[in-house]
């Protein structure tokens, strides 16, 4: 996710990302340290719970609901950064 606060949060050691509503913090610290190379010392998640939309139409009002998501903030180990906006490591 790309907003002031995670930024922000990068030039502490922080990123944040969105994944899979059902992964927990192990699965998440794996994933990290696997695809960017760094050590996790830190995994912190919030969930996004649906908020309901209604829309005012030719037909009626349409509700609707937006998805559910999760994010996770991740702390890397100290003098360690993730390049979010480079190219990423060969698997």
């Amino acid at each position: 996710m790309l907003s002031e606060k995670s930024t922000r949060l990068g030039e502490q050691g922080q990123y944040v990302f969105e994944v899979h509503p059902e992964c927990n913090k192990i699965e998440i610290r794996k994933a990290v340290e696997q695809r960017y190379h760094v050590g996790v010392t830190d995994v912190r998640t919030i969930m996004i719970h649906p908020r309901v939309k209604t829309q005012y139409t030719k037909r009626g009002f349409v509700t609707g609901k937006t998805a559910r998501r999760k994010k996770a903030i991740v702390t890397v180990r100290k003098g360690q950064t993730i390049d979010l906006f480079g190219e990423l490591p060969n698997e």
